[in-house]
């Protein structure tokens, strides 16, 4: 194509499958072909992609179905590549064709046979935002289905990221209790001097700030279920008030003298080894047995390696939702890197990939850097040396932050270019332009003496 686009040659692979000759091709003009040709459902997503790419000088690609001349419509893989002159500007387009057809096929079929599983899964068991079907997690719900009917006190083992709290929240949704509260207690994220006073509660004047009377979380949690996130945390002082609801199923206020019964079941989590714990003297013996009535091991995500694919699909499904975007596919190179990671923050940190990807990406093919996977390796990256390892910060504001910092780093400044920032970051230089304005980024900070200027 010339560098508007106009056709002018085509091979006879092309012209066999369309069933015209080249002259008819030239003839008809790039938008009637456009719209003879490209399926109804592809066409406006075509021509947008289309526009957007030969109003650039770099390489592009798109995913349309083309019908051939039996009248039958076949997906095809598009690729155009610019020849660029001394000055830079756009000569001619060459354009190709893969035909995808049997990949696309296989693709909705593994597409429709997940939302299959997923539905199912959710219609037999109702386990909320618990996908997957591994072996490892099928035992997990098994050991669910037939405690979530009992009042026994259960103990949720698993490491940070997990999904503890799921298992909690699914034992109480199919429990006698779930039509009464459910309350959460991060035991970690609560000062020791006031854990009895978040737990029990306290009477008025029962220390300094303590104005009024206030109900703890067990008495909220009153008839229903309460779950004790991070357990091993509690300090020795409070365990023997804890193992006393547990035993007696009453407690007194902080600073109170009144004895309160309470009904409610008891959920506990925790990271750590409670045996070991117990071995060391922080963590009471007779507590630990209380609550380690029924316990459940949650399996990290590198146990259950098969439910990679369904939880990615599911979390791309909602982050895009959430961000006002379109995916169409997920990358095969991305789940193969995604089934071959080790996840030491399990499916927390897979939220926050996912999360990361879906807010950067550009198309409708989800796809992940593979660098943002790597271990980091301080002791073999000098302040000389940077690198895009960016670490997964809660505040995602910061993480674009410090992505796009880390790539005008590494480029000295430079936005366009094949060095340049925006090509590390796999986006438009005028998005990534943008999205510098916007969070107050000074790019010439990053430049050497050595830098050339410019964009």
């Amino acid at each position: 194509m010339d560098k508007d686009g106009t056709l002018l040659q085509a091979n006879k692979r092309l012209l066999d499958y369309l069933g015209f000759t080249l002259e008819q091709m030239k003839a008809s003009g790039i938008d009637e072909r456009i719209r003879r040709d490209v399926h109804p459902e592809d066409l406006e997503r075509f021509e947008k992609q289309l526009s957007a790419g030969l109003s650039n000088r770099r390489p592009f690609e798109m995913e349309k179905r083309l019908r051939g001349k039996d009248g039958r419509y076949r997906w095809f893989l598009i690729r155009c590549n610019p020849l660029l002159n001394e000055n830079g500007g756009v000569v001619r387009w060459f354009g190709t064709g893969t035909d995808i057809e049997d990949h696309k096929q296989a693709e909705n079929r593994l597409r429709n046979e997940n939302v299959a599983l997923r539905e199912e899964i959710e219609r037999s068991s109702m386990f909320e935002e618990i996908v997957g079907s591994s072996e490892a997690l099928r035992r997990v719900l098994a050991q669910v289905s037939k405690v979530a009917p009992t009042d026994s006190t259960v103990l949720i083992s698993g490491e940070t990221g997990t999904g503890k709290e799921l298992i909690a929240r699914a034992i109480h949704s199919r429990s006698n209790r779930s039509s009464r509260a459910f309350i959460r207690v991060n035991c970690a994220a609560i000062s020791p001097s006031l854990i009895a006073s978040e737990l029990f509660g306290h009477e008025r004047g029962s220390f300094t700030g303590a104005h009024q009377r206030r109900l703890g979380r067990f008495e909220s949690a009153d008839g229903g279920t309460i779950f004790l996130d991070e357990v091993g945390e509690i300090p020795p002082e409070i365990q023997v008030a804890l193992l006393r609801v547990l035993q007696e199923h009453e407690f007194e206020r902080v600073g109170g003298n009144q004895t309160i019964p309470v009904d409610v079941r008891v959920l506990a989590a925790t990271n750590k080894d409670l045996r070991a714990a117990v071995a060391d003297g922080t963590f009471r013996q007779d507590l630990f047995y209380r609550l380690n009535v029924v316990p459940i091991q949650v399996p990290a995500l590198r146990d259950r390696v098969d439910d990679i694919p369904l939880l990615v699909e599911y979390l791309v499904d909602r982050y895009a939702k959430k961000a006002g975007k379109r995916i169409r596919s997920v990358s095969k190179n991305t789940l193969d890197l995604f089934q071959g990671y080790d996840w030491p923050g399990n499916i927390r940190e897979l939220q926050n990939v996912v999360e990361r990807a879906v807010v950067l990406c550009e198309g409708e093919i989800f796809c992940v850097d593979p660098s943002w996977l790597a271990p980091a390796s301080p002791s073999r990256t000098s302040p000389n040396e940077p690198t895009l390892t960016i670490p997964l910060v809660t505040d995602l504001a910061q993480r674009e932050r410090a992505m796009i910092e880390n790539a005008l780093r590494e480029a000295e400044g430079l936005i366009s270019g094949p060095a340049g920032a925006a090509a590390k970051l796999g986006v438009p230089r005028q998005t990534l332009e943008s999205k510098i304005r916007k969070l107050g980024i000074n790019r010439h900070r990053f430049r050497t003496s050595q830098s050339p200027p410019g964009h």
